[in-house]
């Protein structure tokens, strides 16, 4: 039973402090509280760390974070870069000071510069920073959207994104080899400041972030216009994104936007919503009363690091407000960049969109109608940002105009590399407001593009299966689709089948067989009849199986018809 070795070794050793120890002790009788904590390594994955704060070696805390901190470290040695510093930034989670200031010092001990937040930041800005200041890596503490329990530690690369192959498995490797905790470095912050190592950034770079936010209007004339008549609710969800959207709507010129005053301060126990999601429409409770109050055009939530950004959109025919998902927000924005550029005459000829493969096919219409690439890649906004890395090295004689995914996040602009909510907010008030001068909402403009590019709708079924033995059901759930591939779901027949993990693809058509063209990933993907299709995964950052599909309906009853009936199908593939 290695686990309960493992958990009588932190009792024992000088390495862990008196708090640690006594929390440990509580659990004493509880074998499965034991197990859960001990079974494994906290995994330090592609985009790092993510877990329930507490002691043990599956856990979030301060021991956790410096091992992370010193194979992140190990490895900027390595790879000769110490000398430019990483930035860091964290958001208003439990323990995202003290995890941040912990990796700072464990950096620092390693005789490489930091670059600290003085206080908590969108995550959006920490990928604008780095690549400011010219730092080597990133390190956000954040677990986004998780529940309050949970912290995280995502490590971005000098390019502004999170880490890519071959230099996440790397990381990872240096993170793996180390196994004891007494050995990892760490240093007083006053020692460190003494050597110049640790810095605290703030004023400056937020300044800067802004300018760079503001060069990415498109109709600053429309604005103008329209800043008066628009009414705009924003919550931050007691996250990171009040300063930082405020400023952006007052730079602007907006003049009616009102804040959710019980969502406005920083609180990590998130106690109006609980699950900060702005996909859950129970967190726009609050924001929908206020909208309904000031009747505001448009209602905005963003998730605690200020990466995500949720919609709603009054119905001018009914007054309703209606909820966007992360697609219809997405596409929608898309949209409005492209056909803007287009009017402006500012749209190359080599311009693309990116998307991962479980966003929207909308996109792929809404691309070929301005001429521009569509280009897929795997699920994380990592990806995407790897493909502005792409455009900007010559490697792809491409110009990045979009990109975005289902789960509530884009990027407007190449300021960063990854989502941005404070850019979102920007491009869709604009976009509202040129909608507002036409006589139209979002949802007005959201229904004329469904009657343009088809009716789309995509949804997506999450399972939740915690500890040690849902990961191994999760682990069951992938390995029977593989050794009993399925050939029709919800009535359809599947045309393709993608297996990203063993890069095999499957025409089940003319029974001819090819290579995948995307790096590995535990992923599904099956294409079906009648431009509908379906994908399945573990989730990088939670204890869930997530199924995710696409429809595409001849109207608006059928396009809910289709919806029900492929959810119901893949349902009963879990």
């Amino acid at each position: 039973m290695g686990y309960v070795s493992e958990y009588m070794k932190w009792l024992a050793s000088d390495a862990f402090d008196a708090d640690t120890k006594a929390e440990l002790v509580e659990i004493s009788e509880n074998d499965e509280e034991i197990k859960d904590r001990f079974y494994k390594d906290l995994e330090f994955g592609t985009g790092g760390l993510r877990g329930v704060i507490g002691a043990g070696t599956n856990r979030m805390n301060i021991y956790t974070v410096r091992r992370a901190s010193q194979g992140l470290a190990n490895f900027i040695i390595r790879e000769g870069k110490q000398d430019k510093g990483v930035a860091i930034a964290y958001d208003s989670r439990h323990m995202s000071i003290e995890f941040s200031e912990e990796a700072a010092l464990c950096l620092n001990a390693n005789g490489i510069k930091t670059y600290r937040f003085e206080s908590l930041r969108p995550t959006p800005e920490l990928s604008f920073a780095l690549r400011e200041l010219g730092c080597t890596a990133g390190i956000v503490v954040t677990a986004s959207h998780n529940p309050p329990e949970y912290n995280g530690y995502k490590v971005y690369w000098e390019d502004g994104a999170q880490v890519t192959a071959p230099k996440d498995v790397q990381i990872i490797e240096e993170v793996n080899s180390l196994h004891d905790f007494a050995a990892l470095r760490t240093m007083s912050r006053a020692d460190a400041e003494a050597a110049g190592l640790y810095h605290t950034i703030g004023k400056d770079i937020d300044d800067r972030y802004n300018e760079e936010l503001m060069k990415l209007v498109l109709r600053p004339d429309v604005i103008k216009k329209a800043a008066e008549d628009i009414t705009i609710v924003y919550t931050p969800l007691h996250g990171t994104g009040n300063l930082p959207v405020r400023r952006v709507l007052e730079s602007l010129g907006f003049k009616k936007v009102y804040v959710v005053p019980e969502q406005e301060l920083p609180d990590g126990d998130f106690p109006t919503v609980g699950y900060p999601n702005p996909e859950d429409p129970k967190v726009f409770k609050l924001a929908l009363e206020l909208a309904q109050k000031v009747n505001a055009d448009l209602v905005l939530a963003t998730d605690p690091d200020a990466d995500r950004l949720g919609v709603y959109a009054k119905d001018s025919k009914t007054g309703e407000y209606k909820a966007f998902t992360g697609n219809m927000s997405g596409t929608l924005l898309c949209e409005y960049q492209l056909a803007t550029r287009k009017e402006l005459g500012c749209l190359p000829d080599n311009g693309a969109v990116v998307k991962t493969i479980v966003t929207s096919n909308m996109c792929d219409v809404v691309a070929k109608k301005f001429n521009c690439e569509l280009i897929e890649c795997l699920t994380g906004f990592k990806y995407i940002g790897e493909q502005i890395k792409l455009f900007e090295t010559g490697v792809k004689d491409k110009q990045y105009m979009f990109g975005y995914e289902e789960s509530y996040g884009c990027l407007i602009g190449t300021h960063a590399r990854d989502k941005d909510a404070c850019a979102a907010v920007m491009g869709l008030c604009e976009a509202a407001a040129y909608n507002k001068l036409q006589g139209k909402s979002l949802w007005d403009r959201m229904m004329e593009m469904y009657e343009e590019y088809g009716y789309f709708r995509e949804g997506a079924v999450s399972i939740t299966m915690k500890g040690a033995d849902g990961a191994q059901k999760i682990a069951g759930i992938l390995d029977n689709l593989r050794k009993n591939p399925i050939s029709e779901i919800g009535g359809f027949k599947v045309i393709e089948a993608r297996d990203y993990k063993l890069h095999t693809v499957k025409n089940y058509v003319t029974g001819e067989s090819s290579e995948t063209d995307l790096p590995e990933s535990n992923v599904l993907y099956y294409c079906l009849e009648n431009d509908q299709w379906c994908c399945v995964r573990p989730s990088g950052t939670e204890p869930k199986i997530k199924f995710y599909y696409g429809i595409k309906g001849a109207s608006m009853e059928d396009a809910d018809a289709l919806y029900e009936k492929v959810g119901a199908a893949i349902k009963a593939l879990a």
